[in-house]
């Protein structure tokens, strides 16, 4: 019986032939270039995404670990080997390095998404991750199936950390229109982690509130935090729909950040009126919020909306100044907060009742 023959080695000048072919095909190079500009930025895109919300960034901020640590600090009991080879994935990317088994920050990216300072930069880029990327993705087949997301598909912490993201132009909004020389009572409606309300109490010492989510998880996130800030005797906290809520008291200011496509468009009047019936005569409210015509990820977001099965689109900004007048708002008015975005301040006056 012959022996195999041993494999062959291509020479140099065959070698050269081929790399000489390979360089004058054009689909060779437009696939080297999609590798390079397009699949490359969604792999570190998404494993940073992960190792934001796994906990792994936080660990590694603090000092460098071996795997061993690391599956500690996230829950991994036995699957180590599964573990490691997705860090040195990290590694291929160059997010992490790794020198005598432990594992270290190397990007400047995964370093600026370490930072407590920037966790909402880091829930921005969980959010593209999370929802942008699967809507993209998979709008065609859920358009042909007729599915549709549900509430249930968003992770609400993400959310209430990524909408941080305009928190010092909202800050701002609230700055311009909060009454401080006199005791004021604040409804927030989606109160999120609770920050625009903490600011609102910074700004007024005199000022009580009502903050309300719809999201349970959400709400009880945002009490703990009123506790952790020392605002719990000023701030109650609760799980609640705006066109429910059950209160006896009016309120002198009513606000909503970045949820009125929470509410389909066709009811936006009547949640619209339902907030002017929470405000004392003279009371003022206060939405901001994302609008259509805006930069292509307001346009992700706004995609993401339309294949939800609860809220809808982005609003127009004239249309939600119709739907204002309309819900019986006096005084009504739009203005940019975030220069060259389409993000706006909604603002609205409950008239004095006539005598």
């Amino acid at each position: 019986m012959n022996a195999p023959s041993p494999a062959r080695t291509s020479s140099p000048a065959a070698q050269l032939r081929t790399l000489v072919k390979v360089a004058g095909d054009s689909r060779i190079r437009l696939l080297l270039s999609l590798g390079r500009r397009l699949a490359m930025p969604v792999y570190r895109a998404s494993f940073l995404a992960g190792a934001v919300g796994s906990g792994l960034l936080r660990l590694l901020e603090r000092q460098p670990a071996d795997v061993a640590a690391i599956a500690r600090e996230l829950g991994v009991r036995e699957d180590t080997h599964r573990l490691r080879v997705w860090l040195d994935v990290g590694v291929r990317l160059g997010e992490l390095s790794c020198r005598d088994g432990r594992y270290a920050l190397r990007s400047r990216y995964a370093r600026a998404l370490a930072r407590p300072g920037n966790d909402a930069l880091a829930g921005a880029l969980q959010e593209v991750a999370h929802f942008h990327h699967p809507v993209l993705r998979d709008a065609p087949a859920m358009a042909r199936d007729g599915r549709a997301f549900c509430l249930g598909d968003q992770d609400g912490d993400i959310i209430a950390r990524s909408s941080l993201i305009v928190r010092p132009f909202v800050e701002e909004a609230v700055s311009r229109h909060l009454v401080r020389d006199r005791p004021v009572r604040l409804l927030e409606v989606g109160c999120g982690t609770g920050h625009y309300v903490r600011h609102a109490a910074r700004l007024n010492p005199r000022l009580t509130a009502l903050a309300v989510d719809l999201q349970p998880e959400v709400a009880a996130r945002a009490g703990e935090n009123m506790a952790r800030w020392g605002l719990a005797d000023r701030v109650r906290t609760r799980q609640g729909d705006l066109r429910k809520l059950d209160v006896d008291e009016r309120f002198d200011l009513l606000t909503l950040h970045n949820n009125i496509y929470y509410f389909p468009e066709d009811e936006r009047t009547e949640v619209l009126g339902r907030a002017r019936e929470l405000l004392a005569p003279g009371g003022r409210l206060l939405l901001t919020t994302s609008c259509q015509g805006g930069s292509p990820a307001l346009a992700a977001l706004n995609l993401w909306f339309e294949y939800a099965d609860f809220g809808g689109p982005l609003p127009h900004e004239d249309r939600l100044l119709d739907q204002m007048r309309e819900a019986g708002f006096a005084d009504v008015g739009a203005s940019r907060i975030v220069p060259g975005e389409q993000f706006r301040a909604f603002t609205g006056t409950r008239a004095p009742d006539a005598h």
